[in-house]
């Protein structure tokens, strides 16, 4: 079980934040998971059920950190993907 906490908690060259929610039931939108299955929720966090001490999220959205001024960083809650766009024109990427 510790084994599978730690590799929950490493998500590979990525900054991700990982929360650990101790006695929190293994389900989401109504369905119940079992030891290691994991979800994605509608937040983007993944998921995995660690019963019976808890469960365990990651975000999945990896944040930039170092861009220009003149650009910004967009969310797209349907994909879970942050681009980088230009701040007077988001159409193009920076």
């Amino acid at each position: 079980l510790c084994l599978l906490l730690s590799l929950l908690l490493q998500l590979p060259s990525s900054q991700a934040k990982c929360y650990f929610q101790a006695k929190a039931p293994c389900e989401y939108e109504g369905k119940q998971f079992s030891l290691g299955e994991s979800w994605l929720s509608t937040n983007c966090l993944l998921c995995t059920c660690l019963h019976p001490i808890g469960v365990g999220c990651c975000e999945t959205t990896q944040h930039p950190i170092d861009f220009p001024d003149w650009c910004e960083a967009h969310y797209d809650s349907q994909t879970c993907q942050i681009s980088v766009v230009q701040k007077a024109n988001p159409t193009p990427p920076c």
